[in-house]
């Protein structure tokens, strides 16, 4: 377990307002194991009740921090730290020992986003979001390709059938940062009930140029006329306009402070994304005995990049550290001009029944069959072949310049990505205290590329060129089966041992963009699979809970790419094994204490050159900590603490990041029950940190040092 699920203070003010809607956030420590977690399967188990690591976080303890991002939100789960950057959509995670789009599955409501160019750009912000759960190990049982590393399920907060609510916050702080958002939800009569909410954030950033604006919005309609069924339409929209920072050049292969705010990309630069999601669920309860559940959605995403995105430090001998450029000696060499556009489109249906039943005199058994069916249509535009833009500026006086397009951003290419599954998993209850758990995915990919080809005069000729197996066809079909079987024993409720075997399976890049150079190599899926033991707790009457699980996972034929649109090479066998562990405490006084850490092994057992060497963004160490504060539910008082280990930016190990800690502080005074005033201190101590790598020496740099203040109020 991660970070327990909050509840709201359960006492009465002195009017006699109900608390279950004050504004100070405390610990319910009990629930977050004991309540459904549908990441972890779709079962409706437990974490308890799960042979696997699934931890929850709920969303009013996210906003209560002050996170900004879905990215800081989900990092502070153990063992998921950020391998997010530009060219990713800031979006990629890393946990167990593998990193990225391909390893670690995004949902979105329980529905799988499918990556284009090893990027997704949704969701981003934390405002509308119920929980976010986390999977950690292979869930391609579960949810498809992509996942031998874990899923990340991000739940938006859903209508409210029993009264009317509402939440506002507005704030503001350093880096001329402020944020405006504000939600609500309620019945609309006996059988229809809403929710909706906006959020809108800006920045000047910490860099030179370093502006963003984000925009998201998000409503929701549903009609119940039963307590057994309800049918539920939401419409989820983002508007992003992320800083246009790819990240600081090191000197003398360090971080040179003098240059912190340094931004090196061209003044014209541009980065947007949007990204809009419609989606209708159907839940109905048939009888006791059997479940329907249905879910039709409908995703759109526009992502433009055009920007001048490496930069390296020239040596003395007149070249970079990493060789990626020349020139004279102390500048700064600036290189790769690329314009991108993705338009995708990705729509499908998800469907599953469940059956309750006992099986002789054998206990309860729970099945569930499903499918997953969906297609994703993307045109992929750039101006790869405009003219190469190089340069090189002075560290700390430069003119940034304009970015260099001869050619223009024209689409190249277009694919259309097929999925269909079958899927059955089953819970059997041996007994009271021990149970079985199983389940089995079939899936088939079908992906067709074709290329856009340009006449002598400019006009384009399409859907002749198939871009596939050395162009002798057009499409690539990708069969995968995977399967995971675990058990339980509960000696007593509120405790758990278990463990697990699971296989996974990713294809090799990513499925909607494969093309003509990923066929050279000698597979088309890398499969993969993992054993899991652990224990999870909870003690002190629900006051405190406990989770540990050890686990080795491994990796066979898959690709590594250090940065987007970096060389492509295949690794034979990579593999991981850890700890980790978490705990949550109510302890006396008002204080609570929720901590968690990793520790792992993770390396390339069979890379040509590369064996024994940790695999590039992973960290082996990470940690979080946060230590809180209330006293008589009016002033609550917050300390979090997040350390990651050292990481390495290339496959050779030549490229070191050092490891970091940063401390916030957060402190809430409820001028009411139901208005509460924030401070909260980023980075108390001022570190500068590589929140990222976008190439061997090209760090992405945490925020410094801030301050916000904002007002939070809820009815």
């Amino acid at each position: 377990m991660a970070l327990a699920q909050p509840a709201m203070a359960q006492a009465q003010d002195a009017q006699g307002t109900d608390a279950s809607n004050a504004i100070i956030v405390i610990g319910k420590y009990e629930t977050s194991l004991t309540t459904g977690a549908t990441t972890g399967s779709r079962l409706g188990l437990t974490p308890l009740e799960t042979p696997a690591t699934v931890n929850v976080m709920d969303g009013d303890a996210l906003r209560a921090r002050g996170d900004f991002s879905i990215m800081d939100a989900v990092t502070r789960a153990p063992g998921v730290t950020n391998a997010g950057n530009p060219g990713n959509g800031g979006s990629a995670l890393a946990m167990r020992g593998f990193s990225g789009q391909g390893s670690v599955l995004q949902l979105y409501d329980g529905l799988r986003l499918f990556p284009v160019a090893d990027t997704i750009t949704f969701p981003s912000d934390p405002w509308n979001v119920e929980r976010i759960e986390v999977l950690s190990g292979p869930a391609s049982v579960l949810y498809g390709q992509g996942a031998l590393g874990g899923a990340v399920n991000i739940i938006p907060r859903q209508p409210n059938t029993q009264r009317l609510e509402a939440q506002g916050e507005a704030g503001y702080g350093s880096q001329n940062s402020w944020h405006v958002a504000a939600g609500a939800a309620g019945p609309l009569g006996e059988m229809l009930s809403f929710r909706a909410d906006a959020s809108y954030r800006r920045s000047d950033g910490y860099v030179d140029r370093g502006d963003s604006e984000t925009l998201a919005l998000s409503g929701a309609l549903r009609f119940q006329p039963h307590d057994d069924v309800s049918l539920t339409l939401r419409d989820d929209y983002g508007d992003l306009h992320p800083t246009k920072y790819f990240g600081t050049p090191l000197i003398h292969s360090t971080l040179d402070t003098s240059i912190r705010e340094r931004n090196y990309n061209v003044a014209d630069a541009v980065m947007h994304w949007r990204d809009n999601r419609l989606a209708l669920t159907l839940n109905w309860a048939v009888s006791d005995a059997i479940t329907i559940a249905n879910s039709a959605y409908y995703l759109t995403s526009k992502r433009k990049w055009r920007n001048l995105e490496t930069y390296c430090w020239i040596g003395a001998d007149g070249d970079c550290p990493n060789g990626i450029g020349y020139g004279t000696p102390g500048n700064i060499y600036r290189a790769d001009n690329f314009g991108i556009v993705h338009d995708q489109k990705q729509y499908g249906d998800q469907g599953s029944i469940k059956i309750s039943a006992p099986i002789g005199g054998h206990g309860k058994n729970d099945l569930l069959l499903g499918f997953d069916v969906s297609r994703v249509n993307l045109v992929y535009s750039h101006d790869f072949g405009s003219d190469y833009q190089e340069d090189e500026v002075n560290p700390k006086s430069f003119n940034p310049g304009l970015f260099l397009d001869t050619q223009g951003i024209a689409p190249r290419y277009h694919t259309t990505t097929d999925t269909y599954a079958l899927y059955v998993e089953d819970r059997l209850a041996v007994t009271e205290q021990f149970s079985l758990v199983g389940g089995l995915r079939y899936e088939h990919n079908k992906v067709g590329r074709w290329n856009y080809v340009y006449n002598g005069a400019g006009t384009q000729i399409t859907g002749e060129a198939p871009a596939l197996n050395g162009g002798q066809d057009a499409y690539k079909s990708l069969d995968h089966a995977t399967w995971r079987v675990g058990a339980v024993y509960q000696p007593t409720p509120s405790i758990s041992l278990y463990g697990q075997y699971a296989t996974a399976v990713d294809p090799l890049g990513t499925l909607t963009t494969y093309s003509a150079s990923a066929t050279q190599f000698q597979l088309t899926n890398a499969t993969g699979n993992q054993i899991e033991m652990g224990a999870k707790a909870v003690f002190l009457d629900g006051h405190g809970s406990a989770a540990i699980a050890a686990y080795r996972i491994a990796k066979h034929n898959l690709f590594t790419q250090t940065r987007t649109n970096g060389a492509i090479e295949q690794v034979g066998e990579r593999s991981s094994r850890g700890i980790e562990a978490s705990l949550s405490l109510a302890l006396p006084g008002g204080f609570g204490l929720e901590a968690n850490g990793t520790l792992l092994d993770a390396r390339f057992d069979s890379f040509s050159g590369n064996d024994g060497n940790t695999p590039p963004g992973v960290p082996e160490e990470a940690a979080n900590v946060e230590l809180r504060w209330s006293a008589a539910d009016r002033f609550q008082a917050r300390a979090d603490l997040r350390y990651v280990g050292r990481r390495f930016s290339d496959n050779a190990n030549r490229f070191r990041v050092p490891a970091y800690t940063v401390v916030d502080l957060s402190v809430t005074y409820a001028v009411t029950p139901n208005i509460g005033l924030d401070v909260r201190i980023y980075n108390l101590f001022d570190k500068d940190y590589a929140l990222g790598t976008y190439s061997d020496e090209q760090w992405i740099l945490g925020r410094p040092r801030s301050v916000d203040i904002s007002i939070r109020a809820r009815y």
